[in-house]
């Protein structure tokens, strides 16, 4: 079984464009999350959201490229072009070899609900466009990456919900650890858009503290009333030890495990049991013992329930032995399909940098929370392991196990 390292990382998010300003946010607990006015008028019982800026790529695209992508496409080319360029990966090297793309994307709704409001409006279904039928597909960003970059390796989307991005970095790892592939270009992307949300806010699943936005993201507070949406994109290299050594890449780290496990449960309302699971499998896999762990960087996305019963998980596998949880949600909200890949790339620039992000707003414990080691302030603190817990809806759990190299 094959060594896989991570040579590269890249990310467009909330908390900045690249890693450098993503670094000087997590450092200073900056959040990402704001009010915005036109989700308001449109209805929504929240207009709470992170913020970033769909990025204009006239002078780096042709028309012809950048007609077939949706906004999440867009936030994952730029994540995409960094982490290729931290791995010091040209277009040369893509042209050369068989590099693989695995990325999680599981929604791409405003192309589609623009490209019926024009056919429901104009009575002309050519009217719709060339570039409608591959923005509103899920697997509009791998389309649009493969071809941007000529890859020839593995091609697939992961669907796998709020947990996406995270099997499709311990899907690309099992490619490489099994000899399939000696690079996979992994990540998760996620539309901003209010046509991706509204009908998580029509469940009553994110919080309504309006009047401070960056406020009401509050992981494991006893005072969370719910998640706040968010996205964009974020990006890893992975690339078997061999490969990286014969080409004197930069070495990262390395991806020691995944874990997965379906709760086998309500399609919304998580469980204790299949996240316990996941952590016990990556744990296993990765042979190293609880103590090994540094840090946690949890799912917890300030849902009363979800947080609860994650804290009951990781209290269930690792007792009084825990290291520091915190979750970087406080600050970004829930980056949903993009949140597995960015809260690696996260927890990798703190490993790298000695510290661990507060996890902001977390001002009252609850009964849960209280067992775990929950820093409400910024620690600096020096680690070599991290574990990374993915859940989604439909019960489906992801965990990743990376040591610093």
């Amino acid at each position: 079984m094959k060594r896989v390292v991570i040579t590269g990382m890249g990310i467009y998010s909330c908390l900045g464009n690249g890693l450098d300003a993503v670094r000087e946010s997590l450092y200073n607990g900056k959040s990402g999350i704001i009010f915005d006015p036109v989700r308001k008028e449109m209805g929504f019982r929240s207009a709470l959201t992170s913020y970033l800026e769909v990025p204009d790529l006239k002078k780096v695209l042709s028309r012809s490229q950048r007609v077939y992508m949706p906004e999440q496409a867009k936030y994952a080319y730029v994540a995409t072009a960094e982490a290729l360029k931290n791995a010091n990966i040209d277009q040369d090297y893509l042209d050369a070899h068989e590099v693989g793309l695995m990325y999680g994307n599981d929604s791409s709704a405003e192309p589609v609900y623009k490209s019926i409001e024009t056919m429901l409006e104009k009575k002309d279904t050519t009217l719709v466009g060339s570039g409608g039928i591959f923005q509103s597909m899920n697997s509009t960003v791998t389309m649009n990456l493969s071809c941007i970059f000529k890859l020839k390796g593995m091609n697939l989307t992961v669907s796998g919900a709020c947990a996406s991005g995270s099997h499709a970095i311990g899907l690309g790892a099992m490619l490489i650890r099994n000899g399939l592939q000696e690079m996979v270009i992994c990540g998760g992307a996620q539309e901003v858009n209010p046509y991706a949300v509204g009908s998580f806010d029509g469940i009553s699943a994110f919080s309504t503290r309006e009047s401070d936005p960056t406020k009401a993201s509050r992981p494991f507070d006893r005072d969370r009333d719910g998640l706040v949406p968010g996205g964009g994109a974020a990006t890893v290299i992975l690339e078997s030890y061999e490969s990286a050594i014969k080409r004197g890449a930069p070495i990262l780290a390395e991806v020691l495990s995944y874990g997965f496990s379906s709760n086998g449960d309500h399609i919304s309302n998580p469980n204790v049991d299949g996240p316990s699971r996941s952590l016990q499998m990556a744990l296993k896999l990765a042979n190293v013992g609880i103590e090994e762990i540094g840090y946690i960087n949890a799912h917890a996305t300030s849902t009363p329930v979800g947080d609860r019963n994650e804290a009951k998980a990781i209290y269930n596998v690792f007792g009084d032995k825990c290291p520091i949880v915190t979750s970087t949600k406080g600050m970004t909200g829930h980056e949903m399909w993009m949140a597995g890949a960015s809260e690696v790339i996260y927890s990798m620039i703190m490993m790298k940098n000695g510290f661990i992000a507060p996890n902001v707003n977390f001002e009252n414990p609850d009964e849960d929370s209280a067992k775990l080691n929950i820093p409400a302030q910024r620690i600096e603190k020096q680690f070599d392991t991290f574990l990374s817990n993915s859940f989604g809806f439909g019960g489906t759990n992801s965990t990743l196990i990376i040591r610093n190299l």
